[in-house]
């Protein structure tokens, strides 16, 4: 790797702070819930700002928390009301392609006053979010997002759980208003849109009151167009139990920082440790400095349960092996563009173009020589065949790959197994292959969820069928 993870963070770094606001406990029924999308006005910004206004699911930021148990079935009416057309994606969940959201690919883009609705089972217990996903990189920024948990069948030990969503917003220091520029050239050829103020489920200044040796499961989302979370902890002893929604075989002990690209999730088991009068922290690491992302003050004695053993893995989810892999059909996909890289020229509309006609066209990158999403998919699989994927970031900037519909696991040094994923961070000058079970018919997305990347030029399919 040519990169360090704070050689990637100092790549338009800026400050802020985070904070956490509980969001709404939804359970499915067999009747459409409605989930509106509309223009609202939130106290995103300390109270002596206005109020900014975003695009929001049910007028909140984030938007309303959907929550289920495994094996239940998930029901809403999407209403949109906003001035744009949209659609909803269900990030993670391995569901039927029609219900898959994407705009132009499995489903047409709800108009103004319209609405469609979205069905599915939610077959994997785990850590999940919903957001719009068409002209994603504008949507999303605006807010378009909100949290999709999925509960274990049985009860996991822990004493209570929060779910914290991480997000940057490009503000006007004045105004606390979004800068209303989504289509920067510099954003789709750099990093992508980084914001000034950074938070956490939209709000400012978290405070999460805790007792002494209690047991927290800690969900954490990244939501942010395009920045990476680098985090630590404090005052805790924690574990990672899954990534992605995905139970570890055997947790991790968090030992130092970790990254969270955009669209990985992660849960933690925490221990505080910190005593009575003290506070614990969600750390995010800026440059060489640390900041609060999330603070727990510790205001009770201890907790009703004792300190606990390290905890047992979560319950797997169903078919999370990938078998084959020697025999897997292989494809490659190599990342080119961006500034300061060397794509000297690529197919963008059927046409061999020159860089700078691609530049004259707000198009930057490319994957295997074309810009953008073609006619012909990356893989043609049939349903139940494994396959591989190498990937090559020609780049100087990391991509956090996401697959829409499978989960994948990256194949290691001696061919072992990474933890099964969707969204994989791929460094500059980098190469890492991935294998995945073709076990879920239908065209599925697979892009970088930095959606100023994505929105000029990197995005591609896979066909299963």
């Amino acid at each position: 790797m040519s990169q360090t993870r704070r050689d990637v963070l100092r790549m338009g770094a800026s400050l802020g702070f985070g904070a956490l606001v509980p969001g709404t406990l939804l359970a499915a029924t067999s009747a459409p819930i409605s989930l509106v999308a509309s223009v609202a006005k939130v106290q995103l910004a300390p109270p002596d700002y206005p109020k900014t206004e975003i695009w929001g699911f049910d007028e909140q930021m984030p938007g309303t928390e959907i929550r289920v148990k495994q094996g239940d079935r998930i029901v809403r009416r999407f209403v949109n009301e906003l001035p744009q057309a949209s659609s909803v994606h269900w990030h993670g969940l391995r569901i039927d392609n029609a219900m898959d959201g994407v705009s132009g690919l499995t489903q047409d883009a709800v108009p103004p006053g319209e609405a469609f609705d979205y069905e599915f089972a939610a077959t994997d217990a785990g850590t999940y979010w919903y957001h719009a996903h068409n002209r994603s990189m504008e949507q999303v920024a605006r807010g378009l997002y909100g949290a999709l948990i999925v509960e274990e069948t049985e009860p996991v030990d822990v004493d209570r759980e929060e779910v914290l969503i991480l997000d940057d917003w490009l503000l006007n220091p004045e105004t606390a208003q979004l800068d209303p520029e989504f289509e920067a050239p510099h954003d789709r050829s750099h990093a992508g849109r980084r914001g000034n103020y950074i938070a956490t489920n939209g709000s400012a200044e978290t405070k999460l009151p805790v007792k002494a040796n209690e047991r927290l499961r800690l969900r954490l989302i990244n939501a942010a167009n395009a920045r990476i979370f680098l985090l630590g902890l404090s005052g805790f002893d924690g574990w990672v139990m899954a990534y992605d929604g995905m139970p570890l075989e055997v947790p991790e002990k968090v030992e130092g920082d970790f990254l969270l690209a955009p669209g990985q999730r992660v849960d933690l088991f925490v221990d505080v440790t910190a005593e009575v009068g003290e506070v614990a922290h969600l750390v995010r690491f800026d440059d060489e400095t640390g900041a609060s992302q999330a603070a727990f003050p510790v205001e009770a004695t201890e907790s009703s349960t004792p300190r606990r053993t390290s905890p047992v893995s979560l319950p797997a989810n169903p078919n999370m092996s990938v078998p084959g892999t020697q025999s897997a059909k292989r494809f490659e996909l190599k990342m080119e563009g961006g500034a300061m890289g060397s794509l000297r020229s690529a197919t963008l509309d059927g046409e061999k173009t020159s860089f700078r006609k691609m530049v004259a066209a707000n198009q930057f990158w490319s994957f295997n020589g074309v810009v953008g999403m073609t006619d012909a998919p990356l893989a043609e699989l049939s349903s139940g065949e494994t396959a591989r994927v190498k990937i090559h970031n020609d780049t100087v900037f990391p991509h956090a790959m996401h697959l829409h519909g499978m989960h994948f696991r990256e194949i290691l040094e001696n061919d072992e197994m990474g933890p099964l994923r969707d969204t994989i961070l791929v460094f500059g000058d980098e190469t890492r292959e991935i294998a995945f079970v073709a076990n879920n018919p239908g065209k599925w997305l697979f892009h970088c969820h930095m959606l100023a990347h994505a929105a000029s030029g990197m995005a591609t399919w896979i066909n299963v069928t």
